[in-house]
């Protein structure tokens, strides 16, 4: 008799643990250590992803790391997304975060397009409202450890859209709560973007990310680049003028694009840089780490760009 009760508690022990291991996502969850991983390496979690005006700016405070490293990884995850080059297809991998980046930057008029190419709608990845408001990719778009910023990563052997050669975690303007591109003229009215953010890490071999844009339907206008440790402002394929000649990797700053009466300005840290005579149609913003290498290139496939973003606003007025 003793022999058959010890025989159900096992039972009921391993059952409990096996019903455990799939965690439903009706919330954020806590972040794992790697630790907590190594001490438990038989758990599992399966996740499955799930009204504000675009002016809306979120506060943030001023405290930035770096946190270079040199290979394509994240240690706070739990798990990876499918290694490169292993010809598996998944839906993106959406990990324990402590908060989404929805709740640090307001989304709602954005769409997001990842560096992967899994099962999941968009060729690459795209994340659309409303299931951006509950999604996070670790490494690719993801809360930083203080919850004080969004996390942008790209790596140069990750999938790029039809027209481009480069890799992207990138936020593309939306209108009407995310169900439409926005598209506008700088001939009528004033339009504007604000980013605070930080560069954080790129590619070894050509190490150069774009860090915000503004866009029309065939190609960019204007992008904020930064090549080894120079920052400046891009159009047409040449330097409309310099925002740092000695930018160092973690260093916050906040960048300000407004076109209005036929003109581009570009602010850097509220100081004047830019005034670009430019005018057109079909207009839209773009934020997020746009990486301007990949392994053709020379670098390794695990070679990123990041890019962290503490506050990101969108004005049309």
């Amino acid at each position: 008799m003793v022999l058959f009760f010890s025989l159900v508690s096992a039972i009921g022990v391993y059952a409990a643990t096996e019903n455990s291991d799939t965690v439903k996502s009706t919330e954020p969850l806590e972040l794992v250590s790697p630790a907590a991983v190594l001490a438990n390496t038989t758990s599992k979690a399966t996740v499955n992803p799930s009204p504000s005006s675009s002016a809306t700016q979120l506060s943030s405070n001023n405290t930035s790391s770096a946190g270079i490293e040199s290979k394509h990884t994240d240690k706070s995850a739990t798990y990876q997304s499918t290694p490169l080059g292993s010809g598996i297809s998944t839906a993106p991998p959406v990990t324990k975060q402590s908060i989404y980046p929805s709740k640090i930057l307001n989304l709602t008029n954005w769409k997001l397009t990842l560096p992967i190419d899994t099962a999941h709608a968009g060729s690459p990845d795209e994340i659309k409202q409303p299931e951006l408001n509950a999604f996070s990719s670790v490494p690719y778009f993801t809360s930083s450890p203080a919850a004080d910023a969004v996390i942008f990563q790209a790596n140069a052997g990750g999938a790029t859209t039809s027209n481009s050669g480069y890799p992207r975690s990138e936020l593309r303007e939306m209108v009407n709560n995310g169900k439409d591109k926005a598209s506008w003229s700088n001939t009528v009215g004033s339009h504007s973007m604000t980013i605070r953010q930080a560069i954080t890490h790129l590619p070894v071999v050509k190490p150069e990310v774009v860090a915000g844009q503004i866009h029309d339907a065939t190609d960019d206008v204007i992008m904020i680049r930064l090549e080894g440790k120079h920052l400046f402002v891009e159009g047409s394929g040449k330097n409309l003028g310099d925002l740092d000649t000695n930018y160092n990797l973690g260093t916050v700053f906040t960048v300000r694009m407004v076109a209005e009466s036929n003109r581009i300005s570009v602010y850097y840290n509220d100081v004047l840089k830019v005034d670009y005579a430019k005018s057109g149609a079909g207009y839209y913003f773009k934020a997020g780490v746009y990486t301007q290498s990949n392994t053709s290139r020379g670098d390794a496939p695990d070679a990123y760009g990041e890019v962290k973003i503490y506050s990101l606003s969108v004005s049309h007025l």
